[in-house]
């Protein structure tokens, strides 16, 4: 795939939680017993999609930030789907815009092509990364038998990392590794820095299961987009004012 030919990536997935009930008497008591309170059992069991044990990916997005081409690798089916929806899936397109292609698999399957695609490249870039994607990546990927091709946790600090996996992380980048009190989501800090931030538009990471379960993947899809292209013109304010 000849567009991935550059060397720079940015990268972002989204992820949904496991039905609660599904998982054993064990594990609901041991995820519940601190929730007081019936609001906070059902936090408990709407968060289930922030972490890798309870959780899978359904969509996982790449950009290149100086060819604005790329990919999005989608999860699909599913087996909570109707019959109607499982027949929309058929439907989806393999490109999302002329530069964005789009492909399809089991989480397995969608782990591997993202592995794979990123083997030539040295240069990340995310937001909040190091927080959530690459973990979430990394475990998801060991839980399904996938062998990750770069390690992307290898060191916080950008002169300390290895250099065939150079991880820009914005959040520690913009944050001063954390010496800012408050962190601030995507949102602020696309808002601070004039770009549209993809968390206005109906489609949030809190609701991503409902759109998934109602088998609108290409909402998805263009949510994951909005991410990408957020997070690469974020790293364009970093890398012209910042990056030092």
């Amino acid at each position: 795939m000849s567009i991935f030919s550059n060397q720079k990536l940015v990268f972002d997935i989204e992820t949904i939680g496991v039905d609660f009930e599904t998982l054993d008497k064990i594990s609901q008591e041991y995820l519940l017993q601190y929730a007081e309170s019936d609001e906070e059992e059902q936090e408990t069991k709407e968060r289930l999609g922030f972490y890798p044990l309870t959780g899978e990916i359904v969509a996982i997005g790449i950009l290149n930030p100086d060819t604005d081409k790329g990919a999005i690798f989608l999860k699909t089916p599913n087996n909570t789907f109707t019959k109607q929806n499982s027949q929309d899936l058929l439907q989806i397109p393999n490109k999302l815009n002329e530069n964005i292609i789009i492909e399809t698999g089991s989480e397995k399957e969608i782990l591997e092509k993202f592995w794979e695609i990123i083997k030539p490249y040295n240069y990340f870039i995310s937001f909040n990364g190091r927080g959530f994607d690459v973990p979430y990546l990394m475990i998801r990927s060991a839980i399904l038998g996938v062998k990750p091709t770069k390690d992307l946790m290898s060191n916080r600090y950008l002169n300390s990392q290895k250099f065939n996996a150079i991880h820009v992380d914005l959040l520690d980048q913009l944050t001063f590794y954390g010496a800012l009190r408050k962190k601030f989501n995507l949102h602020f800090w696309s808002k601070a820095f004039g770009i549209q931030s993809p968390k206005e538009k109906e489609i949030t990471g809190e609701n991503v299961k409902k759109f998934y379960e109602e088998g609108k993947i290409l909402e998805i899809a263009e949510y994951n987009y909005g991410d990408l292209v957020a997070t690469k013109e974020l790293y364009k304010k970093w890398d012209a004012y910042l990056n030092f």
